[in-house]
């Protein structure tokens, strides 16, 4: 498929990267990735693109980068790894009833609580988020007995859309309705800015489905989402 064809959405890591996020690109033919303190994610132009020295160039020995919908075409000593498909969730109007939620405790983080952000990460969503994953947007998150009880943030995205991501909860603090408030209020908070949330999530987390499904968010599309790994 011709990208100029096809939703910015269908290739949303090339999109942002081409877009919001094109001062962090490293970029090198029809690729493009975020540095790898920042996220583990790289965008193709074109399924099936030639980028043999494109990936050599941008991804070192033992590397492993994560890729949505399209993957470039893999020389010899590169594994490709299709690892799910994910639903691609989003929210196109704001959601009616959330000025009814209390969000005079949700607070934007930054790099005072950056320990806290890392901390709470590790232990609840380990596998995208880097040190300096914050550089990717707005966090915000509430504590509880100076603890981080849950936090939410915003990751790639365009002129028109922003991703959601890193919704997450400490698991003293489970339920609560943490996650909820935080969705509501950043989802929300991106429609009065004029962009309409996004986000990517595990069929195999009927839990969280069901969270955005009772909050506004609709699937879009089925996603495949894959790891490229440079074995030498």
């Amino acid at each position: 498929m011709n990208p100029s064809q096809s939703h910015v959405l269908d290739n949303p890591i090339w999109s942002s990267l081409r877009s919001r996020h094109a001062s962090l690109a490293l970029s090198a033919g029809p690729l493009a990735r975020y540095p790898a303190q920042i996220a583990p994610f790289m965008g193709v132009a074109e399924e099936g693109a030639d980028a043999g020295a494109a990936l050599a160039e941008l991804v070192p020995a033992q590397d492993t980068v994560l890729l949505l919908d399209r993957a470039p075409a893999i020389p010899a000593g590169w594994e490709l790894k299709h690892l799910a498909d994910l639903a691609q969730m989003i929210c196109e109007a704001p959601i009616a009833d959330a000025a009814t939620d209390e969000s005079d405790d949700i607070v934007e983080l930054g790099e005072r609580q950056r320990d806290d952000v890392l901390a709470l990460t590790a232990l609840v969503y380990p596998h995208y988020f880097r040190p300096h994953t914050m550089a990717l947007g707005r966090y915000f998150g509430v504590y509880r007995d100076g603890r981080l009880a849950a936090m939410i943030g915003e990751r790639m995205g365009t002129d028109a859309y922003t991703e959601i991501s890193a919704v997450c909860t400490h698991p003293d603090f489970n339920g609560h309705g943490h996650a909820r408030r935080l969705l509501r209020f950043l989802s929300n908070d991106n429609h009065a800015r004029g962009r309409i949330p996004f986000l990517h999530v595990s069929h195999e987390n009927p839990r969280a489905v069901e969270l955005y499904e009772r909050n506004g968010y609709r699937l879009r599309r089925d996603i495949p989402f894959w790891s490229l790994r440079r074995e030498a």
